[in-house]
């Protein structure tokens, strides 16, 4: 029985959950056959690494679990609208499907600042689909940023 997106970005919200003093976001790389191949989380605060996304480190696992950069068929479930950074690397990989939670309207790159993953001239056919648990994954991000502040 195949995993609902509602189901899977549940299960990225747990490890987004989970990730301790970094930015709140957690990736869920799904292989053709629809089984999870690699999870992560943000850890840039902890790896000093400006490219360590969520989104990143899951395609890097994933690459590696599958023994091949090129990641076709498989479908990125994560928290938070993927970035430019991102989003290119999810180009790249050729990736076949992203479902995300919140929009990021001021970094967004999957239709909300900027819509580099459906950019024909990049020659993108993958399928985006965007604001899923979204008021849960929002509501992660504020609560940590709000305590940031505070």
């Amino acid at each position: 029985m195949a995993t609902s997106n509602l189901e899977l970005m549940s299960q990225a919200l747990q490890l987004a959950r989970q990730s301790g003093t970094e930015v709140p976001v957690g990736a869920l790389l799904m292989s053709p056959a629809g089984v999870v191949i690699a999870s992560a989380v943000n850890d840039r605060e902890a790896s000093h690494d400006p490219s360590g996304h969520a989104e990143i480190l899951a395609l890097r696992a994933g690459g590696q679990v599958i023994g091949d950069w090129r990641l076709e068929g498989c479908t990125l479930i994560v928290t938070l609208e993927p970035c430019v950074m991102c989003s290119g690397a999810i180009l790249e990989a050729r990736i076949s499907r992203v479902i995300f939670g919140a929009y990021d309207l001021r970094k967004g790159a999957a239709g909300s600042a900027y819509d580099l993953l459906r950019d024909a001239r990049l020659g993108s056919g993958l399928e985006v689909i965007g604001g899923v648990l979204e008021a849960e994954c929002s509501e992660l991000l504020s609560d940590f940023f709000g305590e940031q502040r505070a």
